[in-house]
């Protein structure tokens, strides 16, 4: 008859193996950490634009007629809707939202500034691009660093499908 014991090993390798475990969790709790705080940081800078352009109710509403645009902004004159404010010669609103010079947009003024916010789908869709990219770059962490494959997918099939959205409701 044969025993079938066990084979103690040595404290040495037991040793090895314990530091090895922990330097696994401790990778995979600090890629778990940055893809959060990636996710984080995009709803954070997203949500600085998105709060006017989707909850509207006690902003001042109305249209800009987009006059002069630079690189990065454009600027025109601000007609209040329902009697939302009060008439504004001139507004900045993000270059990105507007096909260019005269084009009538309806927009929500952050409170306290001449920044106005495109609302509708288009402006909430494009308020929310941080986000999306954030998603793709999180879902590269996630898959890459936590070996989490559906879960990436998931995450940049997301941040790509709203990346298409945004970009689809502004050049149609």
């Amino acid at each position: 008859m044969s025993s079938t014991g066990t084979i103690k090993r040595s404290r040495k390798r037991r040793a090895g193996e314990s530091a090895y475990g922990l330097l696994l969790l401790t990778r995979n709790v600090v890629t778990a950490l940055l893809a959060l705080f990636v996710l984080v940081a995009g709803v954070w800078y997203s949500w600085a634009t998105a709060k006017p352009a989707m909850f509207t109710k006690n902003l001042e509403r109305g249209t800009v007629t987009v006059a002069a645009c630079d690189d990065d902004w454009c600027t025109g004159a601000f007609a209040p809707v329902d009697g939302s404010g009060r008439a504004r010669a001139k507004v900045r609103i993000d270059k990105a939202v507007t096909d260019g010079r005269g084009e009538r947009l309806s927009v929500a003024l952050k409170p306290g500034s001449n920044e106005a916010v495109r609302t509708g789908w288009t402006g909430i869709l494009h308020a929310w691009v941080p986000f999306a990219g954030s998603l793709l770059l999180a879902s590269l962490m996630v898959a890459g660093g936590l070996r989490l494959r559906r879960t990436a997918w998931a995450l940049g099939l997301t941040g790509a499908a709203l990346l298409a959205a945004s970009f689809a409701t502004l050049t149609f």
